[in-house]
């Protein structure tokens, strides 16, 4: 019933910045690096049942995708301090639903970044991201990751995949209904807001940037 909620929440948000970038009718008209779509663009959404958002078996990644946004997700967001991490909160999961209702340009950014680092990562170890250890993540990521921050869009598709995806990562994290009990479990006390996905109350409202 929450996730009904969001979605329909989802379709009919105010204009506030959007963390799913969204794209103009006109593809000339996008801004650079895919950028945030306006009330119109977002009203264009497909909705979804609850059904579809709780299901376990990706439903827009294709395998060798899916198990790089798995392994990319637990990289970006492990276990910390006894809270949950990506793999506990079923981030993959989400984000395989709630790209999968994106709009082109935000469904282009993630498979281009996930086959690219498929792509990489056979070309140097011979085998998918999904199956490297953390030496040989940190040995293909690292130099991405160490490249320094600005405000421009990144020019590298990966790059521009990976900013996108670790807000996403954190933010699907924290609202998820793991992370939320485990904060009520340690008495509100382990940082970050903690939420639903998609739950009432003006909490953990997905739309909302986090950074």
């Amino acid at each position: 019933m929450k996730r009904r909620r969001f979605v329909q929440a989802l379709a009919a948000a105010p204009a506030v910045p959007v963390l799913v970038a969204q794209q103009p009718a006109s593809p000339a008209a996008a801004p650079p690096g895919g950028g945030f779509g306006t009330i119109e663009d977002l009203q264009k959404l497909d909705t979804a049942s609850a059904d579809d958002v709780a299901s376990m078996v990706p439903k827009f990644f294709n395998a060798g995708q899916f198990a790089a946004l798995r392994h990319l997700s637990s990289t970006m967001m492990p276990p910390m301090k006894g809270m949950p991490g990506a793999l506990d909160a079923k981030a993959a999961e989400f984000l395989d639903f709630l790209i999968g209702k994106s709009l082109a340009n935000r469904q282009q950014l993630y498979r281009v970044g996930l086959d690219t680092l498929n792509a990489e990562s056979s070309k140097r170890f011979n085998q998918p991201f999904g199956k490297l250890d953390s030496v040989q993540v940190a040995g293909l990521l690292g130099p991405v990751l160490k490249r320094p921050w600005t405000y421009d869009p990144a020019v590298d598709p990966l790059e521009r995949f990976l900013r996108a995806f670790k807000q996403d990562v954190r933010t699907a994290t924290i609202n998820s209904k793991e992370y939320s009990a485990a904060v009520a479990a340690s008495g509100g006390a382990a940082g970050g807001a903690g939420g639903r996905r998609g739950g009432g109350g003006g909490l953990g409202l997905y739309w909302l940037r986090l950074e």
